[in-house]
């Protein structure tokens, strides 16, 4: 982006912007025959219908259509992927844009016809290669397409999905030489059997997240894609800067704002950047923000976008198969991580603007008071939304069969009442930022002209978390009302405008914008399409050889067996892969590697790491990749919107990610910070979410306080410190008391069944495993978490699925019961060896002082960092 000459670089225009984010997302490819650009846009249209089709849950039309299951649709989803990737992605930067060469329409044609054969021939397969009888018409087929899959990826992504798929295939081939460690060794899978594991079989490249992408990926980017179409990108843009933008760096705050509530509508960092970067950068340029600085606070911002409930990135889709728990269960983990950290970069925004004195623009307002506002109306929302639960758990009491098309002829009453509201003023037109003058708009103007957009996202929450509905049902809903709303909105504002004779022309324009929804949402999935499906064949190799059992043990040797600094490998891992792969991508290659390992290792050494946790550990640095200079793509979007250096706008962007670098360490060290624990059904975990909720954002702003170096006045460097420890203290407190008091006594193993039957129903014990390992005949150690459920010790211990010998003062153990959690746990050790499994210890939770008593010398010490700064401080601190 800056030349060889050394000259400044440019802001690039609008056009230039809008390649920048089709090169990225949707492809950069547009024929000037219109015949072809007419072919790219059907298939896209298609695709979108095909999707809705097989999401619709009613299946109305399984008595006239066959009902396709996922191993059917899976392959057609791949087959609208592929062939676009080829159509609309050139080869190189030096292909033609305006033309489709001969190799890419006959690319196009072969990828599509591997991947549809899966299809059209699935009961074959079934009969043949699935069953371990694959034909070598199969495997030619096979081989093929996993050529043509990586080539369509590295057009798509770059070639970094490309190296790593064929590194992983070339290990699973030859499985020994000279570049693979002898841990990781084994004697190789055969053409045959690879092709058929990667390609023909349902567990390679048509595996679960191929399957994912297709049942609850692609409705999620259609709804966002829909919703922009419909002007709610604008609308959220605007309604930010009415409310954020009259204070001190009031622009920058409304970026931050205004790409939280954009990250709902777009999944990609990269359009996240350049859709509300276009409108905030210049405005933040204008009060006082530099360049790089301008540009890092909305890569910092729109990056967050896919760690922000209820809409995530499409790898939080993932973790609900790759885990097995509701997709609800994710939004509950990520929410209080996300918010806190958005409301800390706020905070990190209003220090920049105190540090340099930046003016506001227009009237300025009171950041306290906005954000006693912003209490107050949530504590509203929140009762409103409570309210409506009740109101309509007791309609479906009264009229059970009734309360359904009640509930939706309210819910159409409200849209046409609020489309109504809307039409009183005029349209949202995009405001050009860098007029030589600009007024604000204010909350009164922007925020009635919308609220009907806000319709489907509280549809979309309510299936998901009131009705436990699954992903792929609560997107299709909300979906399906977006669906309704860009065809009526235009014709429904005419109409209430007065303007009768414009009802045809404006209904047309609503089936345009629908149809243009519906191509964008299809191009927007391509690369996702393409990852998935590439992604699976890390996926396969993990399953079809010992990379993924024995790897835990390659990282424990790097990391000397010591968690902290394990973490610290995987999160370099996670950032040096995600230079070059898309967020879900790298989330696939690590999880698939790591999150196993994570618990295991710090199951090592006592700490109960959740499965969950481990997982959004890996998904908070695959995001950050996107930041992290040299390769950061959205820096690079940022730094062409606000003509900046792109590796300064990295650094400062990452420099501003600091909280959310911190925050993955920090809910692995205490996953009550992820409400892991926490029953949210009950009156005590409601209160102990929301204890959690203050405390964690009191100690991120402190955090940004002490990164930034600027609290009530510029820190000094042992104040800094000073406020970081606060901050540990108040975040993981549970170190400390660690260190005063062991959480747990050690009891002899003899008496265990004894202390089992005394402890309290649910107590968590731990149980130190030791005996031969099934591979190398040494003997391994691990712990074991047990929780006491059952009336006697005897049904406690068969709950757990262990079977314990006691023999005097030790116990030796046989294989657990087949089937059972402990079974999986254990499945290491060999219990048939003549070296008994054994259970070498018993520890049982200690009676303990609370640990938020280390609270009261870290205020004491906040404080004392107060009364010094005091002292120097010359400007309000809000």
């Amino acid at each position: 982006m800056t030349d060889t000459a050394g000259r400044e670089p440019r802001q690039y225009s609008d056009e230039e912007l809008q390649d920048l984010v089709a090169s990225a997302d949707s492809g950069a490819r547009a024929p000037d025959a219109r015949a072809v650009a007419w072919l790219i846009a059907g298939l896209a249209l298609a695709w979108s219908l095909f999707q809705l089709w097989i999401a619709q849950p009613q299946l109305w039309f399984g008595q006239y259509l066959p009902v396709l299951n996922s191993s059917q649709t899976r392959p057609i989803h791949l087959t609208f992927a592929i062939v676009l990737a080829f159509l609309a992605y050139p080869a190189f930067k030096s292909s033609p844009r305006h033309r489709i060469p001969i190799a890419d329409w006959a690319l196009a044609l072969i990828g599509g016809f591997c991947a549809f054969y899966v299809f059209w021939f699935s009961e074959t397969l079934a009969l043949t290669a699935r069953s371990g009888l694959p034909t070598q018409t199969q495997v030619i087929i096979g081989a093929v397409g996993i050529v043509v899959l990586l080539e369509a990826s590295r057009r798509a992504l770059g070639p970094a999905l490309t190296i790593v798929g064929s590194l992983f295939l070339a290990y699973a081939y030859f499985g020994q030489g000279w570049l693979i460690p002898d841990l990781i060794e084994h004697e190789g899978l055969s053409f045959t059997a690879l092709i058929n594991a990667q390609w023909l079989d349902t567990g390679g490249v048509f595996g679960i997240p191929l399957g994912v992408s297709t049942a609850f990926v692609f409705l999620f980017v259609l709804f966002g894609s829909l919703l922009d179409k419909a002007g709610a990108g604008n609308y959220f843009i605007k309604l930010a800067f009415a409310g954020l933008g009259h204070l001190r760096g009031g622009p920058a705050k409304a970026a931050v704002v205004g790409s939280a509530m954009t990250g709902v509508i777009s999944g990609s960092s990269i359009a996240n950047v350049v859709t509300t970067g276009t409108f905030t950068i210049p405005l933040m340029k204008r009060v006082g923000f530099t360049n790089e600085q301008a540009g890092s606070v909305e890569v910092a911002s729109s990056v967050n976008g896919q760690i922000m409930p209820p809409v995530m990135g499409a790898a939080a889709f993932l973790m609900v198969e790759f885990i097995g728990i509701p997709y609800i269960d994710v939004i509950k983990h990520a929410f209080i991580p996300a918010v806190i950290s958005y409301i800390a970069l706020i905070y990190i925004v209003h220090l920049e603007a105190l540090k340099k004195n930046m003016p506001a623009l227009g009237e300025s307002k009171s950041f306290a008071g906005l954000i006693a506002k912003f209490i107050g109306g949530f504590i509203v929302a929140g009762i409103a939304f409570t309210g409506l639960i009740y109101a309509v758990n007791g309609l479906e009491a009264v009229t059970p069969a009734l309360s359904g098309p009640i509930m939706m002829a309210l819910l159409l009453a409200l849209y046409i009442g609020l489309v109504a509201v809307a039409a009183r003023r005029p349209d949202l037109e995009i405001d050009d930022p860098n007029a030589k003058e600009f007024k604000l708009p204010t909350v009164g103007e922007v925020y009635a002209t919308g609220l009907h957009f806000v319709l489907p996202i509280v549809v979309l929450v309510w299936f998901l978390m009131v009705e436990r509905q699954s992903p792929a049902k609560s997107a299709f809903y909300a979906t399906s009302l977006m669906l309704f709303i860009i065809v009526t909105q235009r014709p429904l504002k005419a109409m209430f405008r007065g303007k009768a004779d414009a009802l045809a022309a404006e209904f047309t324009g609503g089936l345009v914008d629908l149809r243009e929804g519906l191509i964008a949402g299809a191009r927007n999935m391509i690369g996702i399409g393409v990852a998935t499906a590439a992604a699976g064949i890390i996926v396969a190799t993990v399953t079809k050889t010992p990379i993924g059992t024995e790897l835990a043990g390659l990282v424990e040797q790097l990391s000397g067996g010591i968690l902290i600094v394990m973490l610290l490998l995987i999160a370099l891992f996670s950032l040096v892969l995600g230079m070059g792969l898309p967020t879900t991508a790298n989330y696939i290659v690590v999880s698939s590697l790591m999150a196993s390992v994570v618990v295991s290792l710090g199951a090592q050494e006592g700490l109960i790491v959740p499965l969950i946790a481990a997982h959004l550990f890996v998904f908070y640095f695959g995001i950050m990749a996107d930041v992290t200079p040299p390769v950061g793509l959205a820096s690079f979007a940022a730094a062409a919107v606000s003509g900046g250096d792109p590796i300064k706008t990295g650094f400062t962007a990452f420099f501003y990610s600091l909280r959310t670098v911190a925050l993955p360490f920090l809910f692995i060290f205490n996953p009550t910070l992820i409400l892991y624990g926490v029953d949210l059904g009950t009156i005590e975990g409601i209160a102990q979410a929301g204890f959690v909720f203050v405390v964690a954002t009191f100690a991120m702003l402190l955090f940004a306080a002490a990164t930034q170096g600027y609290f009530l006045a510029p820190s000094r460097i042992y104040e800094s410190a000073a406020l970081l420890l606060v901050a540990f203290t108040l975040f993981v407190p549970n170190v400390w008391l660690n260190m005063v008091q062991s959480p747990y006594r050690d009891i002899p193993p003899g008496q265990f069944e004894q202390v089992l039957g005394e402890v309290d129903e649910g107590a968590r014990l731990r149980l130190q495993i030791a005996g031969p390992d099934f591979n190398t005949g040494e003997i391994a150690e691990t712990t074991l978490v047990m929780y006491a459920e059952g009336a006697t010790p005897d049904e406690r211990i068969a709950n757990s699925g262990l079977l314990l010998i006691p023999e005097g003062d030790t116990v030796r153990m046989d294989e657990p019961m087949f089937g059972t959690d402990t079974a999986e746990k254990l499945s290491d050790f060999d219990f048939y060896a003549e070296t008994p499994v054994q259970l070498a210890a018993v520890q049982v939770p200690n009676q303990r002082m609370p640990a938020q008593l280390f609270y009261i010398p870290a205020l004491l010490l906040l404080g004392l960092v107060i009364v010094l700064q005091r002292r120097r401080q010359t400007v309000p601190a809000f």
